[in-house]
């Protein structure tokens, strides 16, 4: 699939120490942002395996559930598990996010994407990134996912778009896993092509997500 290099860009996460933990606070990308560098294997496993990545993940994840439980507070008795997201900013990647949707949706039970028109949960975002395609938070308590134009090229691109929606269901990377497990992302190289979760990590995020996120704290005790 083709994608315009003219589109929007992203811009570094800040990271902010908070005692023993750490979590990148960013700034969701905008189309006047200068572009960045273009990545290549080396730069996107640098970041990758960066403490900068985890942390941001970390975040994502956190921001993204405590928007759910905003939304869950006035509906308490609900235990079903909806996130939404937009595309508006991801246009060449639509039908990749689609299908990782799909992806999602039948591989887990507990919890289901649903695109929205705006707004939403988290939403996801093009252009050209050195580090290339991750997940990260807008600075205002909201998380959203970069799509670099690059490592998509390179890269089984709904691979990429599965894995990156994997933080938003609160997996890690473990990119010393072979091509079967998403969440080992690029470390089993261009020429993995599976783009669906193992049953481990499909498990995983069923325990995550149990209840109306019970588990966490931050949903529904109801």
């Amino acid at each position: 699939m083709r994608h315009s290099r003219t589109s929007r860009t992203a811009v570094l996460a800040a990271t902010l120490g908070l005692g023993l933990a750490t979590a990148v606070v960013g700034v969701a990308p905008t189309a006047s942002a200068a572009p960045a560098p273009v990545g290549n294997a080396a730069s996107y496993a640098a970041y990758e395996r960066s403490q900068e990545n985890e942390s941001a993940n970390a975040a994502f994840f956190d921001a993204v559930r405590r928007s759910v439980a905003e939304q869950r507070a006035a509906n308490p008795g609900i235990r079903a598990v909806t996130v939404t997201y937009n595309t508006r900013n991801a246009p060449s990647f639509r039908s990749q996010i689609a299908r990782s949707t799909q992806i999602w949706n039948s591989s887990v039970s507990n919890v289901k994407l649903q695109e929205v028109s705006s707004g939403g949960n988290f939403s996801y975002y093009e252009g050209n990134d050195s580090r290339g395609s991750y997940a990260s938070t807008d600075g205002h308590g909201r998380g959203y996912i970069f799509l670099d134009y690059q490592q998509n090229q390179q890269y089984n691109s709904t691979r990429v778009t599965a894995h990156e929606t994997g933080h938003v269901l609160g997996l890690p990377d473990h990119y010393s896993g072979p091509c079967s497990e998403l969440m080992s992302g690029g470390g089993p190289g261009t020429s993995c092509q599976n783009p669906n979760p193992n049953a481990a990590e499909r498990s995983r995020v069923n325990q995550l997500w149990a209840n109306g996120l019970v588990g966490s704290g931050l949903g529904s005790k109801g």
